[in-house]
């Protein structure tokens, strides 16, 4: 075993790591941009470096800076985790270059199933079977075009390199083909620097079912079971758990070999995940199953894996870089019980998903039997645009399926997070759906039970709403008598009324919007009240309230509500473009594309610009019809969330 690792990662991925090779008495190095100074893993690690500049492609993907870093320090092997470098054959060649070991698969095998037409071709040549499509070196888009037609829609445009949906886009009809093409293409060239796509068949009712395997450099490639990843949205995974339900024998055996199979096909060494597509409508069979591709790396989802066989995969990872042979062979490798994990995301299911970036002002995880969070953040700590908006993962471990899930629930019942909106509400109840937990469910559910799962805008919570209003307006008076010691009688702080009743209006954002409240004042007593006459009060559940420095974080059943109230003396100018047609960016990202420019005449739902942000892409559409004002940014600007990036103005007569 060697003696010292870098871990060329961040955030919880970056924890789990060094825990693990610490274990191992190895010496950790972290890195770290410059937006993750002090971030949990830098202190974690043995040491730590600054790398770069907040954008990844100026610190943690920037190969040549990280192994000139660790030749200097002395490192000898560097752990990319997933996703930025870790599938990367030229970084696994540079490191090898420099003397350095790669926790990972050989750059050939990383090369072989890098590009998925490539791998599919491959693929076939081992005998695993594959979605039909076209595969090709091709990219006319009237070919591609073509090409769909004959395929039958609906179809999937797959980028192929890269993965985690980058560059994917389901397409239903003809018509649709160019503009989807178009997206894929640009999401993949900006992802991984390759536009090319293939085209295959969209398989009715897909699970997505894939197999953990592992290699060794003596030819040795055993498989640890399956994981079911059929719970996504925008082609990415939500939930994960194994065993599959419904999966029998037969077909858990097919698909096993399959997978051994294509590791073998590639001189697989390390860990890998072998995914398929499998075709739900007349059951999962074994010849009804077909490779999608290969993550030449460690998955998000591995702690699943993790629970049900008692295993360290990374302690894995680490003992057959350094040369050992597997530490167990496929018989000695066995399942208990049933484990299933959620990706607790700062998003805001009510916005569409869109990821919500700032401080964290409270963070309270779950903790109890069969109960595992890996995370990488704190309180206090920030959730920044640079980089994806995970916060932890909850893995819930039980002796069943239901007793898994069960305690996923009432785990995802306990998280907290105030500052960033968080899909917690939205995860615990997939979790109780009835037909998830039946096992009737495919990879479309979620998009065909949005409003079950309480995704999309929300009635106002006015008991929220006064509660943090109430909180705020108590520390204000605390704030006034505490600067106050003469006593003005005409504060509102100490309840002085000349008329008996005093009645005062107050003004707060709630979720960025204007709100108005009555505060009556009568004999010392304090009552607050909507203007509208909603009820002061719910009923049940209860709710929690995070004060923060100038505003109020409202928590109950997952869902936030953020209060702040408003100077009159600083009116915010900006209120009155409520309703106007002011376009605004709808979180901290960058201006990737302008479909528009001053002056252009646009019919509602017009595309106007593409925002990136936290590894997605967001299109912004005209609200009305009108011609296009002052646009405030160019492409490729980076903007704040709230920026103005122009205005649909009323068309002149």
């Amino acid at each position: 075993m060697f003696d010292s690792v870098l871990i060329a990662n961040r955030g919880e991925i970056a924890c789990r790591v060094i825990r693990t090779a610490k274990r191992l008495g190895l010496r950790t190095i972290a890195i770290y941009s410059e937006a993750d100074r002090g971030a949990p893993h830098t202190r974690l690690a043995d040491e730590a470096h600054e790398i770069g500049l907040a954008p990844a492609r100026d610190s943690y993907l920037a190969g040549e800076k990280i192994v000139a870093l660790a030749k200097k320090i002395g490192a000898a092997s560097i752990h990319p985790g997933y996703g930025f470098l870790s599938e990367n054959a030229e970084f696994a060649e540079a490191c090898a270059a420099a003397g350095l070991v790669f926790i990972g698969p050989p750059p050939a095998a990383i090369r072989a199933m890098g590009l998925k037409s490539a791998a599919k071709a491959l693929m076939q040549k081992a005998g695993v079977p594959v979605t039909p499509g076209y595969h090709g070196d091709n990219q006319s888009p009237k070919f591609l075009k073509e090409k769909a037609y004959e395929i039958g829609y609906p179809v999937l445009i797959k980028a192929i390199a890269g993965g985690g949906g980058k560059g994917m886009r389901r397409v239903d009809a003809h018509v649709e083909f160019e503009s989807a093409l178009e997206s894929a293409s640009r999401e993949a060239k900006n992802a991984f620097g390759d536009a090319r796509v293939l085209v295959e068949k969209y398989v009715a009712r897909p699970r997505h079912i894939e197999m953990q395997i592992f290699g060794d450099a003596y030819g040795e490639v055993v498989h640890l079971f399956e994981r079911d990843c059929s719970l996504q949205r925008r082609h990415q995974k939500v939930i994960e758990e194994s065993p599959a339900p419904s999966l029998n024998d037969e077909t858990r055996a097919a698909m096993a070999a399959a997978a051994i199979a294509a590791g073998k096909a590639v001189g697989y060494v390390g860990a890998g995940t072998v995914e398929f597509i499998a075709d739900s409508s007349k059951g999962l069979r074994p010849d009804g199953f077909y490779f999608m591709e290969m993550n030449t790396r460690l998955q998000v989802e591995h702690p699943v894996t993790e629970a049900i066989t008692g295993l360290d995969l990374v302690e894995w990872q680490f003992r057959v870089a350094a040369g050992e042979r597997l530490p167990l062979s496929q018989q000695e490798i066995r399942s208990s019980g049933a484990a299933v994990e959620a990706r607790l995301y700062a998003e805001d299911p009510e916005r569409g998903f869109l990821p919500s970036s700032g401080k964290i002002h409270a963070l309270r995880l779950p903790a109890g039997q069969g109960i595992r969070v890996d995370c990488g953040v704190e309180e206090g700590g920030e959730v920044t645009p640079f980089y994806d908006p995970m916060i932890a993962k909850i893995i819930a471990h039980g002796a069943t399926r239901d007793e898994a899930l069960d305690r996923l629930s009432t785990a995802l019942g306990e998280t907290l997070v105030a500052g960033p909106r968080v899909n917690a509400a939205f995860l615990k109840a997939l979790c109780d759906a009835k037909e998830f937990r039946a096992g009737a469910f495919d990879t479309g559910f979620i998009d065909a039970n949005l409003d079950k799962l309480g995704v999309g805008a929300r009635e106002f919570d006015a008991a929220a709403a006064l509660a943090g209003a109430e909180r705020l307006l108590a520390r204000r008076a605390e704030r006034f008598a505490g600067a106050s010691a003469a006593s003005d009688p005409w504060s509102l702080a100490d309840g002085f009324e000349l008329t008996g009743k005093r009645v005062v209006g107050v003004e707060a954002l709630v979720d960025g919007k204007p709100v108005g409240f009555i505060e009556t004042i009568e004999r010392g007593v304090r009552r607050l009240a909507l203007k509208d006459g909603a009820p002061s009060r719910a009923d049940a559940p209860p709710l929690t309230i995070v004060a923060a420095k100038d505003r109020a974080f409202v928590l109950r059943e997952g869902r936030q509500t953020e209060v702040q109230l408003v100077d009159p003396l600083d009116a915010d100018a900006d209120a009155a473009a409520v309703g106007s047609g002011l376009i605004e960016a709808p979180m901290h990202g960058r201006l990737l594309a302008l479909f528009v420019k001053e002056g252009d005449l646009v019919e509602k739902g017009d595309r106007l610009a593409v925002v990136e942000a936290m590894k997605m892409e967001h299109v912004l559409s005209a609200p009305r019809a009108g011609r296009v004002g002052a646009i405030g940014h160019a492409a490729g600007a980076q903007v704040a969330q709230g920026a103005r990036l122009m205005t649909i103005e009323e068309p002149e007569q």
